[in-house]
């Protein structure tokens, strides 16, 4: 197994690596809606977070040489899921063409780190 950890990429807000790899899977750590510049500061909104999330994911993928297009599946995990579910649908599938969409799970949860309305871990594959 390798352990990664991406420099630039957010701080984990708790002791893991942003990444595990192992028989050419890579498990991602769910991210959060910061920025590596401003630890802990949240944008307004769930399309203003669910773009961060993605954002976030998508920084630590390319630092394994990785692109959305390794995507298999994504975890999805939502604060306030009745009031959010539609737009973080439509923001989330705008960075997928549509005939990719990685199998996908999304819950409903009491409470996220920072006290985020969203958070997204991931499973990808090497090619």
């Amino acid at each position: 197994m390798q352990f990664h950890m991406i420099s630039g990429a957010t701080r984990p807000v708790a002791p893991f690596s942003h990444a595990v790899e192992t028989d050419g899977f890579v498990f991602v750590t769910g991210q959060m809606p910061d920025s590596p510049e401003a630890p802990g500061v949240l944008p307004d909104g769930i399309v203003a977070q669910t773009k961060a999330v993605m954002q976030n994911l998508k920084y630590i993928i390319q630092g394994l040489n990785l692109g959305l297009e390794h995507i298999v599946m994504s975890r999805i995990y939502l604060t306030e899921f009745k009031r959010d579910y539609a737009a973080m649908n439509e923001t989330y599938r705008s960075f997928f063409p549509v005939d990719r969409l990685p199998a996908r799970t999304c819950v409903g949860v009491t409470g996220l780190a920072y006290d985020a309305l969203i958070e997204i871990d991931l499973v990808c594959r090497r090619p």
